[in-house]
């Protein structure tokens, strides 16, 4: 389990990452759909769609000549869960959650 949440907690730490998570909320979504608000290639859509799915964040699946990326809630609760373990995490804030983290590295440096 545990480099199950460092490839999660990995895949979180980009914001890029956590905007296509939020995208993919509301529903499934082709690959250039996902592209399209960013701007950047469709390439490095693709490698942050990649880390996304090796974390088990989301699935991919190929019909036709479409590819479509789809949320999955289980990673992402395994992580909670964990998090939820030390009792001061009530509900996940992944922003807070960096946030604390660039606070608590930068005070050890």
């Amino acid at each position: 389990m545990k480099g199950d949440l460092d490839k999660v907690f990995a895949a979180l730490a980009d914001p890029t990452r956590r905007q296509i998570l939020t995208m993919l909320l509301e529903d499934d979504m082709a690959v250039t759909d996902v592209a399209e608000p960013f701007e950047i290639s469709l390439a490095a859509i693709s490698k942050h769609l990649g880390i996304l799915t090796r974390a088990g964040l989301i699935s991919q699946d190929r019909r036709g000549r479409v590819t479509w990326c789809k949320l999955e809630a289980t990673a992402m609760r395994d992580a909670s869960i964990w998090m939820e373990s030390f009792g001061q995490f009530e509900a996940v804030n992944l922003d807070a959650f960096e946030a604390f983290l660039d606070q608590e590295l930068s005070d050890g440096s």
